[in-house]
């Protein structure tokens, strides 16, 4: 499926003016490159001695590269005493308190800098303690800053471990209440005779800091109170900084602001030991456009229990795709509760919808949304040609931001017409229906995967379950069930490769074919399915090669993606997927296609082109099909 890139984003996201920003940049390095003269850079200066081939490295990194030698001895020199004083601190950090380091210079012509290098003993470590300035904290939050400082005798005296041990000393007293402790000068001894580091860290613990009332600083849109329902403390509760995060956590996720910061009020407003919390909030520009336009030899879409509002996964219309325009309308923190309400509208040549939703975060409780929409569509799709709408709500109860549980219904209304059968004479037999569809949803998506659109590494689980009655000229009643699991592995060097598989199985229980309706069974082929068959393509045909469609679904996807560099990649794949007239699939007509494709990353996501064949085409079947969308096909 051929889809552009959105033409138009009033709040700045990428588009067609981005990617002629990024033409006339790559004609700009191009041209940098060739007219740049040709100069390898070298150390700034040669090292010599016994040195393990780890610490050789630290020192050649410490003392850097020049582009171009020394043209006389008096700037060798220079060089040279620059290189050794980053050598020696180099050498101090890491714990060689009595190295030598001789700077010199060749006799070679140019003359070159050089350093003659002696490590010395490695100072060890030896009795870190902390010295408490002022009144000591609790006795169980002093043996956690112990605990915390990690430093054991013995282990070698480098000046960052040293360094991080204090921090992790100040944090540690922190999450136990603690907000204004901090360090102080801290006291190393080093002790040529024995050669030793003694630290003493000097740390004022400050007394222990209770939460007070929140204060939101800057409103803007945003309800105080729907704030204030967000806070994850109650008046009195000591302080911890995990709590003022979640807030801020739970603040960022909405989606409608660009920042969010909850932070202790100085100690001079504190009410004994109890201090506000002041919030900021910058919220993102309230209304955002987006226009965008698609061509396409053949459609489809895949699975996505994410966007469970809309789309094949959840109401009256579906998630294809083909040749046309669409806009997106988005107004944000319109009612004032960080809610975002979304107007769609599609034009293409085998659907048309118009489409409102109303997402509702931290419904009754932190981390719950409340979605709720309505919509109004037409489509002709191969399989079965249809019009109505619906209505819509559904509650997620969220973990994290990709891994939540959703619990909704819907009720439809669409005048479907499908076929059943083809007479000896050619014609297409088959009647319109007229269903009101109310429908329950049941879903879990859980995601351990570290990006939503390019996923390197980790896995996904998506499971659904439908509960469906069907009223009108064709009463039915059945479950359809869905789960799809999708894991990625990295490997090579810098794991540039990534070996991406794809399981996918559905069943509709209780059914059967036709009395469950056209657009609620399932179908196979496109390019979020099985690439290189086009758009319900895969699975029964009626005798005019017009998709049937099916009870139950399975499909396999095995992609392997290599990044060439920061934009560009390449990928290959093989998908295969089968469709049943039962309630599960035999495997006996199985279609297979395979294809390569190419990947640019846009910043936010790669665009994918992919060219896609089937393996064992059917009457009917095109030889090649070409997909282009942004985000992997899963």
């Amino acid at each position: 499926m051929t889809r552009a890139p959105a033409l138009l984003k009033k709040d700045g996201a990428p588009g067609i003016a981005g990617l002629q920003r990024f033409d006339l940049a790559c004609a700009v390095a191009i041209a940098c490159c060739v007219l740049a003269p040709c100069a390898l850079a070298e150390p700034a200066a040669q090292v010599s001695g016994d040195i393990d081939r780890a610490l050789r490295s630290q020192i050649d990194h410490a003392i850097g590269e020049v582009k171009t030698p020394p043209q006389t001895r008096v700037e060798a020199r220079r060089r040279a005493k620059d290189a050794a004083a980053n050598a020696t601190a180099l050498l101090r950090s890491e714990g060689y308190y009595e190295s030598e380091v001789v700077p010199n210079v060749s006799d070679a012509d140019p003359p070159r800098a050089i350093l003659a290098v002696t490590p010395g003993p490695r100072f060890q470590l030896a009795a870190p303690t902390i010295e408490w300035v002022g009144a000591a904290p609790s006795a169980s939050a002093g043996a956690a800053a112990n605990t915390a400082l990690g430093l054991k005798d013995g282990a070698p005296g480098r000046a960052e471990d040293v360094i991080a041990a204090e921090s992790r000393a100040v944090v540690a007293l922190s999450k136990l209440g603690y907000a204004d402790s901090a360090a102080e000068t801290r006291q190393v001894i080093v002790d040529h005779a024995d050669h030793t580091v003694r630290p003493t860290f000097r740390i004022r613990s400050g007394g222990v800091v209770r939460l007070g009332e929140l204060r939101l600083k800057s409103a803007g849109r945003t309800r105080p109170d729907f704030v204030h329902s967000l806070k994850a403390w109650k008046v009195g509760d000591v302080y911890r900084p995990a709590k003022l995060a979640r807030l801020e956590r739970r603040l960022t996720d909405t989606g409608v602001y660009d920042s969010a910061t909850a932070t202790l009020a100085p100690p001079d407003q504190a009410v004994g030991d109890v201090r506000p919390v002041d919030v900021d909030l910058v919220e993102r520009p309230p209304r955002t456009l987006e226009v965008g336009a698609a061509y396409s030899t053949t459609a489809g879409a895949g699975f996505d229990s994410a966007a469970a509002m809309g789309g094949s996964s959840f109401g009256a219309y579906s998630t294809i795709e083909g040749s046309g325009v669409d806009a997106k309308w988005i107004h944000y923190n319109l009612l004032g509760y960080a809610d975002t309400s979304t107007v769609t509208a599609r034009l293409y040549d085998i659907q048309q919808v118009l489409d409102f939703e109303l997402d509702l975060p931290d419904w009754f409780r932190p981390d719950q949304t409340l979605k709720v929409g309505i919509n109004g569509l037409n489509e002709r799709t191969p399989a079965y040609d249809d019009s109505g709408g619906g209505v819509r709500a559904a509650v997620e109860r969220h973990w994290t931001k990709t891994t939540f549980v959703t619990l909704g219904a819907y009720l439809d209304y669409v005048s479907l017409t499908e076929t059943t059968a083809i007479n000896p004479e050619g014609t297409p037999i088959g009647q319109r229906l007229n269903l009101l569809i109310p429908t329950l949803l049941v879903a879990f998506q859980l995601d351990r995967s570290n990006d939503i659109l390019d996923p390197t590494r980790g896995w996904r689980l998506q499971v659904r379950a439908e509960p469906t009655l069907v009223t009108g000229d064709r009463p039915v009643d059945y479950v359809k069930t869905l789960a799809q699991v999708s894991g990625y592995l990295p490997f090579g060097v810098g794991d540039t490769t990534v070996l991406a598989g794809r399981l996918e199985y559905g069943s509709i229980l209780g059914g059967a074919i036709p009395a469950v309706p056209a657009d609620r069974r399932f179908y196979s082929g496109g390019g979020g399915s099985v690439r290189g068959y086009a758009y319900q393509a895969v699975g029964p045909r009626l005798s005019n090669n017009q998709p049937l469609g099916g009870l139950s679904l399975a499909e396999a996807s095995f992609e392997v993606r290599h990044s060439l560099n920061s934009r560009w990649g390449v990928a290959a794949f093989v998908d295969a997927g089968t469709v049943g007239l039962a309630q599960a699939p035999d495997f006996h007509d199985t279609s297979v296609g395979a294809g390569v494709g190419v990947r640019y990353n846009l910043g936010f996501g790669p665009l994918r082109l992919d060219l896609a064949t089937p393996l064992n085409p059917r009457e009917g079947d095109s030889r090649i099909q070409v997909y282009i969308s942004i985000g992997q096909s899963f």
